[in-house]
């Protein structure tokens, strides 16, 4: 690239450990611009090197056509697993915008011996596995603040409910909300099933390690798990497990050095 070429520009839509790390691992890159854009659902989110957006796009035409107006020469899609709208909204604006496309997911948990999961398709698909009780009467929900509402006509569970931030809109009626942010470690999932007594754990498969202890943790525990199975990846569109992938693709896609 020669010294009067415009930079390539590279957009990533963020919001997760992977987006930040790849942040970090871009930034500087001689001949690279970088864009991260935020969703903007957490207050004080830990904001990422290079330059950054906060809010929607509009749907896949209005994020077409920032991908058209600002040149951009790749995008990657580093939202949440759980994050399915903006994944399929990237894929369809990828597309139209003729820009090539990258999704990094982390690899899924995997269940380990002594594990009692109970895999779900959704959330109200857990929240149907609570309804009688059989599985347990004080539920450590992690599944998110926004979310709430599958549960919200379950009145005979407690419900120990875990955010960043503070949630808004229906919720069980009995309900005790824990302002909190990962990484979390094994002792301290270890100490919070048992001052709460908790009996059931109800999580998300987002795999990573940030949240992973309380898998370990209830397993020590002999606690079920009601784990919800990730929505599937947009058809046809390339995935990488990791950040240095991610950052592999992105150099040889820009044509980087």
């Amino acid at each position: 690239m020669s010294a009067e070429a415009a930079p390539r520009h590279v957009l990533v839509l963020g919001g997760t450990t992977e987006a930040r790390r790849l942040a970090e691992t871009l930034a500087g890159l001689p001949g690279l611009r970088l864009t991260t854009s935020l969703a903007g659902r957490v207050a004080r989110p830990v904001l990422p090197p290079g330059e950054v957006r906060i809010g929607g796009f509009g749907g896949p035409e209005g994020l077409a056509a920032w991908l058209r107006q600002h040149r951009v020469a790749a995008l990657v899609d580093a939202t949440h697993p759980f994050a399915e709208r903006i994944s399929f909204n990237a894929a369809a604006a990828a597309r139209a915008a003729g820009v090539p496309l990258l999704a990094v997911r982390r690899p899924s948990w995997q269940p380990h011996e002594g594990d009692d999961w109970h895999p779900v398709d959704s959330l109200e698909g857990a929240a149907a596995l609570l309804a009688d009780g059989r599985l347990g009467e004080r539920v450590f929900l992690t599944t998110g603040r926004m979310g709430l509402a599958a549960f919200a006509g379950l009145d005979g569970p407690w419900f120990l409910v875990r955010s960043v931030d503070a949630p808004d809109g229906a919720r069980p009626p009995r309900t005790e909300v824990l302002l909190d942010r990962g990484p979390f470690t094994l002792d301290g999932e270890r100490a919070l099933l048992r001052a709460h007594r908790i009996d059931v754990l109800v999580t998300k498969d987002s795999g990573g390690t940030a949240t992973a202890p309380k898998l370990a943790a209830a397993r020590e525990a002999g606690i079920p798990v009601v784990v919800v199975r990730r929505p599937p990846t947009p058809p046809g569109v390339p995935t990488a497990p990791d950040v240095p992938t991610a950052a592999a693709w992105v150099r040889d896609t820009t044509a980087l050095s």
